[in-house]
């Protein structure tokens, strides 16, 4: 079993930056994927940025040139620094953690909402 515990969600104005934290505990066998997804009211939940524990990094063609995700595998935890945030960020950010079974855990979701 994987714990997920986010931190970092909140309101911003159009232009301003955030830094979601996704600190995991539990049973972390590698190679393992984490990353982030949104799901903002009446759409689906869709991939924001993911990193493998070796260091691959993968971004929503929405999200690139902005956003930028990092692991410290020491710390078991992944951050999503997002600047030049926009009004069609705002969502509900939840982060993972996929086993290389492909086993996937959920955190239980922190709120980003951009709004002037």
């Amino acid at each position: 079993q994987v714990q997920l515990v986010e931190s970092g969600g909140g309101l911003v104005q159009p232009g301003g930056s955030l830094r979601l934290s996704c600190a995991a505990s539990g049973t972390m066998s590698r190679p393992n994927t984490m990353g982030w997804y949104r799901q903002a009211p009446e759409k689906q939940r869709g991939l924001v940025a993911s990193v493998t524990s070796g260091g691959t990094s993968n971004y929503a063609d929405s999200v690139k040139e902005r956003f930028a995700i990092s692991r410290d595998n020491a710390k078991n935890t992944v951050y999503l620094q997002m600047n030049s945030l926009k009004p069609d960020d705002t969502a509900i950010y939840y982060c993972y953690f996929r086993t290389f079974r492909g086993t996937v855990y959920w955190g239980q979701g922190t709120q980003v909402t951009v709004s002037s």
